[in-house]
């Protein structure tokens, strides 16, 4: 597996690959352009023999010097559970860290049972909210009305 940095072209072939990943949901809407545009030096695809097969798509705040958000992730479902994301995530957390940067920030949706299990064992810590879900805590209409999210952040 190489892991690269991502070059404006990446978005027309991961464009077609985010619905398809994602079972049908229609997610393709949540990730513009504009990140393979501005974001090039924290964004990294991972290919295996020139195929892509897991992409993160992340930025330094503008706004808190020394945090991070990851906006976007995406693993092949073929090559779930090897490990892909976790290398992709690492990569992001060493650049981040290589450019004065000591937290990374996400979020979630709650009924994202997966994402929220993943993040926490990859070492973030979910954000006290102000309502309970299926108890885990939660930003009610976070991203909107009837749009709650779970916030993580992770201490590098």
């Amino acid at each position: 597996m190489e892991i690269r940095t991502v070059k404006s072209s990446d978005y027309y072939a991961i464009l077609p690959l985010i619905n398809q990943w994602w079972g049908g949901r229609q997610m393709a809407d949540k990730l513009p352009k504009l990140f393979f545009d501005h974001f090039t030096d924290t964004s990294f695809i991972a290919e295996k023999d020139g195929i892509i097969i897991g992409f993160l798509i992340g930025f330094l705040s503008q706004s808190k010097s020394e945090e991070a958000y990851i906006h976007f992730v995406g693993v092949h479902p073929e090559y779930r559970k090897l490990k892909v994301g976790k290398t992709l995530y690492n990569e992001f957390f060493y650049v981040v860290k290589q450019k004065g940067g000591n937290a990374v920030r996400c979020v979630t949706s709650p009924v994202n049972k997966v994402s929220i299990s993943y993040h926490t064992k990859m070492g973030f810590e979910i954000e006290q909210g102000d309502a309970i879900i299926d108890g885990v805590t939660v930003y009610k209409d976070y991203d909107g009305p009837n749009q709650d999210r779970v916030l993580f952040r992770k201490k590098l």
